[in-house]
């Protein structure tokens, strides 16, 4: 019978995850040619040869693949197999780390563990913000146990290292200066603001998500000015320096007060006096962006990670329920 290490089919699926042994070699804190030394080591104990030449690189073989595919089930169980006995050690009791993106925190984290404060006071929850996209890369390495991301830069379904759940679909509504001649139009549409400059991240999943939508609405935004940060991005629109789609749950995290549909000035961030922000839902064509959490597969089944995926998906209900224009998933 084949020695199947877990230990160093690991390494092998990091290595197959990120391409190249140096890079495999950083995320696992090893040097390449302990890398190298521990795949030999498990080729010559699987009898079967997994790495060839490619170049200056390596790749998988196909046995490398078949490999990887029998490892993921022996890790979705091995997950599993941790679940049932941190349940019975534990109960609803120890500790969770949850890795998510920046507005997930204060509208779906952040009530989340209230509730769970109140409800299992012996589940402790450790946050960590992270990208949306990297949320996922903490999951894989064990750094986290649970990740709250965007369903575009999640992974397949059908990958097998994960157990995926959607949460939200969140609205993007668009932020105009209080004085722009269609912040007060009627059944105001997304293309209607093909021609304005606008405001968004040069990278990363808000650029994304901003030219997809518009995109979708039959137009290529022009980047006027490039910015992540939530209080920037309303403090220049109030400016008067452009237009932004905002997503309802950074607002519910506390960007500016707001109301709604509104359609007159509301102050911001660096919004004080001066021109304010006109928030407009776009009713006729409502972009959104879906919120996923996703854990390791089989580790779904652990009693206190269960109960925080539980109190997020309340949490989630209740954004729904209290705005209408929210869809829970």
């Amino acid at each position: 019978m084949a020695d199947w290490d877990i230990k160093k089919l690991r390494i092998l699926r990091t290595l197959q995850e990120l391409g190249t042994v140096t890079a495999t070699a950083e995320a696992l804190h090893m040097t390449p040619s302990a890398v190298s030394q521990q795949l030999t080591g498990l080729a010559k104990a699987l009898g079967v040869t997994l790495l060839e030449a490619h170049g200056r690189r390596v790749r998988l073989t196909d046995a490398a693949h078949l490999v990887l595919r029998h490892a993921d089930a022996v890790f979705a169980q091995l997950e599993r197999a941790d679940a049932e006995l941190l349940g019975y050690l534990q109960g609803e009791a120890g500790q969770v780390r949850v890795g998510a993106f920046s507005t997930a925190i204060p509208a779906l984290v952040v009530p989340a563990v209230q509730e769970l404060r109140r409800t299992h006071p012996g589940l402790s929850v450790a946050v960590r913000e992270a990208e949306a996209e990297a949320a996922y890369e903490l999951l894989a390495e064990g750094s986290v146990d649970l990740a709250l991301s965007l369903a575009a830069h999640a992974p397949t379904p059908r990958d097998p290292r994960f157990s995926q759940v959607s949460l939200l679909a969140d609205p993007l509504d668009v932020a105009l200066p209080a004085g722009h001649p269609l912040a007060a139009e009627p059944g105001l549409r997304l293309a209607d603001l093909a021609g304005e400059p606008w405001i968004f991240g040069s990278s990363g999943p808000w650029s994304q998500i901003t030219t997809t939508a518009c995109e979708s609405a039959g137009f290529v935004p022009e980047q006027a000015h490039a910015a992540a940060d939530w209080s920037a991005i309303w403090a220049m629109v109030a400016a008067g320096m452009g237009v932004a789609l905002v997503p309802r749950m950074a607002m519910a995290g506390g960007i500016g007060a707001f109301d709604r549909g509104a359609r007159g000035e509301r102050g911001g961030p660096g919004g004080s006096g001066g021109a304010g922000v006109a928030l407009r839902v776009l009713h006729a064509d409502q972009p959104r962006r879906h919120v996923v959490a996703a854990a390791r597969r089989g580790s779904e089944g652990a009693p206190g990670l269960a109960r925080v995926l539980a109190a997020l998906r309340q949490a989630a209900a209740a954004q729904a329920q209290g705005d209408p224009t929210v869809q829970p998933s």
